[in-house]
């Protein structure tokens, strides 16, 4: 079989790994030219810009998660019918992996989180599990280690979930908001990406849903397979439902049984409680109720890095990296997550998300003042404008002005918060994780 290997970075890369040891005939297509010495001799190369063109002539178009299908499609309009060629990394995985113990997560916030969560409480519950996708680990690479019996944990993606051809046992649905609509044709299409998941399980699988979240609900709905629920009313607020893990006052709880005091919980901020529950939801079954699996976790677990990660303290204000808060709700959550007054920093590339509804959120709030950066710092600093909000700056073109500008606006006991709501691909930096890297190291040299 002849593969297209379409993007070689580290998911093509297993990906190559992957097909050439099948004995198939790999070719790695790439814009790159600069990639053209660092490929192996044993796979063929179409480099360029022409790179996406002729691809009828494959057998099997193995896509990176990010590039649409459609460009592919549109690269060659003569061919409709290789539509049907085109898979990813991930779904390749899925159709192929020996375990029978596969959960996946999809949602617009915290999928890395609870990701990380399930992993940990099966890890000690004494549950070997293997942890990938969208978390930054290609899943091929994993396979000549799983073994019937392991569990598979998958962050997913709206772009890896677009073109799925088969679901896992377990699915979990965080809340959906907008997201991603410079990629998606629009919203429906986004929600439709995210449904698949759901969509193509069994009468045997597990949705688990958000039952306050309309659209968690809705999508997990599509699942013809056994429902399972988590919830967190807001402070102060009865749980609707008992029927699966849920906040009661300061107790997390699941159905009649009391796991933990949210005193004892060693990640920040309310919205994590989601991630929480949600993780007990998915995996109560898997550890038989084991309590104190859980126990241990919560107790133990502060979060991912730059995921509300304390970097340092500076003349009693605290600077937290959230540079993964790509999308409004977000960034909302993070600053929900600390009682202390704030100062915020902002922005990142356009994804044709509405932004009015975070920025009304931030002037309503003990926010003392907001960085703007980015592609989209002029955009915000209008809207923040019309809300006559006046402690709105410009962050400027380096980091360290941004943080600079940051520290001049805090107080002493104030947080100082990069959770900037947008993406930061393409724009002042690189990725998310360059701009929060670069966040680090400003912060470091105050």
């Amino acid at each position: 079989m002849k593969v297209a290997i379409v993007g070689y970075a580290k998911e093509g890369k297993t990906s190559a790994t992957y097909w050439s040891g099948k004995g198939d005939e790999v070719v790695i297509c790439d814009q790159s030219t600069a990639l053209e010495a660092s490929i192996p001799s044993e796979y063929g190369q179409k480099l360029g810009d022409d790179y996406l063109a002729n691809l009828n002539e494959f057998d099997l178009i193995v896509r990176t998660a990010g590039l649409h299908p459609q460009i592919i499609l549109n690269a060659n309009p003569d061919h409709p019918e290789i539509k049907d060629k085109i898979t990813t990394n991930v779904s390749e995985f899925i159709q192929v992996s020996p375990s029978r113990n596969m959960i996946a997560i999809t949602g617009t916030k915290g999928k890395g989180t609870t990701s990380t969560f399930i992993t940990k409480i099966l890890e000690a519950a004494g549950k070997k599990a293997h942890l990938g996708g969208n978390i930054g680990v290609a899943m091929l690479g994993l396979l000549p280690d799983i073994q019937p019996d392991d569990y598979v944990v998958l962050e997913l993606s709206s772009f890896q979930l677009y073109d799925l051809k088969k679901s896992v046992p377990t699915a979990v649905c965080l809340t959906v908001s907008p997201e991603h609509l410079n990629w998606h044709k629009d919203l429906e299409d986004y929600m439709r990406s995210k449904g698949n998941l759901f969509r193509l399980q069994t009468e045997d699988s597990l949705a688990v849903y958000n039952v306050l979240s309309e659209t968690s609900t809705d999508i997990a709905g599509l699942s013809p397979g056994k429902k399972a629920t988590y919830e967190v009313p807001p402070l102060g607020n009865e749980p609707i439902q008992r029927a699966g893990a849920y906040i009661d006052g300061d107790m997390i709880m699941y159905r009649d049984t009391d796991i933990l005091s949210i005193k004892e919980v060693a990640i920040p901020g309310r919205h994590n409680l989601e991630n929480i529950c949600a993780a007990i939801a998915a995996v109560w079954g898997a550890i038989d109720g084991n309590v104190s699996a859980i126990q241990e976790v919560l107790r133990t677990f502060s979060g991912l890095e730059e995921h509300l990660e304390l970097i340092r303290e500076v003349d009693g204000v605290k600077y937290y990296n959230d540079t993964y808060a790509t999308a409004p709700d977000a960034a909302l959550a993070a600053m929900n997550a600390f009682e202390q007054d704030k100062v915020m920093i902002l922005g990142g590339i356009d994804k044709q998300v509405d932004l009015e509804p975070m920025v009304d959120a931030i002037t309503k709030s003990n926010v003392r003042g907001v960085v703007l950066i980015d592609d989209l710092a002029d955009k915000l600093a209008g809207l923040f404008a019309a809300k006559h909000f006046e402690n709105a700056v410009l962050g400027g073109p380096t980091m360290t002005e941004i943080v600079g500008k940051a520290k001049a606006m805090a107080r002493p006991g104030d947080v100082v918060l990069l959770s900037p709501g947008c993406a930061g691909n393409g724009g002042m930096f690189i990725d998310k994780n360059d701009r929060g890297h670069q966040f680090d190291h400003a912060v470091e040299a105050l």
